[in-house]
């Protein structure tokens, strides 16, 4: 039902490959911040051969507070992620909250993203999974967190079935009380059971949320990330930022961009060494 590996531009993302790392600012701040994160990106991509899909939302739609900075809008972000590819030759994704933006989209990148708040919507999962499907592009559906990872199986089939069999599942863990985020790493295996290859968000893992913005610790993230690679995670998601205690979005969870290489290169180390030790158990 599934395609597994995927296609994604000129990578190969699933059982048995390298990683996918999916990286950027959690939002489109300017043009040039935009620019500058996707060369650094570009740049470790090609030294250090790693699979790097750039990342960066043109609206955060879901902001806790009125006042909160949402980021450029749907055209302006759009012409920017272009550019990104033009000038870099990276793969590129963002959030799509709305079915009326997906087509737009669809036309620029290579991942469409569900956010996990909206992943139960389906005419939302109807206009995604069309338009990625209709220009051979990949559905990355975010777990919602309030959801088991056996029922994101409802998910997958309703992209499958609106002609998207280019799905990735990811999860940002899951809610069981007030201001906590909780990963059972359970979660990868589960859902790799589907047929998907699966990725871990680790830098919305490590959120908390409450208040007038969301909080987070962003030292935690190396400890989740490699604990979901180890499980046999076959992607990392995570948000990367110049200075993130200066982000407009999500600032206490981004990784430093000066400290995102050493991260993803200890990741792909942990890759290797489980698509190895899988092959030995096999």
């Amino acid at each position: 039902m599934f395609h597994n590996p995927l296609s994604i531009g000129s990578y190969r993302c699933g059982q048995g490959l390298p990683l996918l790392f999916i990286a950027g600012p959690c939002v489109m701040e300017t043009e040039s911040l935009v620019y500058s994160v996707a060369d650094t990106l570009a740049e470790l991509a090609a030294k250090s051969k790693l699979q790097i899909v750039f990342k960066s939302s043109f609206d955060k739609a879901n902001r806790t507070s009125v006042n909160s900075f949402r980021g450029p809008g749907l055209d302006e972000g759009l012409r920017w992620l272009d550019n990104v590819k033009q000038r870099t030759g990276l793969p590129v994704t963002t959030d799509v909250h709305e079915p009326q933006q997906a087509a737009a989209v669809a036309q620029v990148c290579e991942i469409l993203q569900i956010p996990a708040f909206l992943a139960r919507q389906t005419d939302l999962v109807e206009a995604i999974a069309t338009a990625a499907g209709s220009r051979g592009r990949v559905v990355n559906a975010k777990k919602p967190q309030f959801l088991a990872p056996e029922d994101m199986v409802h998910v997958a089939r309703k992209c499958a079935a609106f002609g998207c069999p280019d799905v990735l599942l990811t999860d940002r863990g899951t809610m069981f009380g007030y201001g906590r985020l909780i990963n059972d790493f359970r979660c990868v295996p589960v859902m790799q059971e589907f047929g998907t290859p699966v990725c871990f968000d680790a830098t919305h893992s490590v959120q908390m949320p409450g208040g007038s913005t969301t909080g987070g610790n962003r030292k935690l993230v190396p400890f989740l990330a490699r604990a979901a690679v180890s499980c046999g995670a076959d992607a990392v998601f995570m948000e990367t930022h110049p200075d993130p205690d200066k982000a407009l979005s999500d600032g206490p969870n981004q990784v430093f961009l000066a400290e995102a290489p050493r991260l993803m290169r200890q990741l792909q180390q942990l890759r290797d060494q489980f698509i190895s030790f899988a092959a030995e158990t096999d």
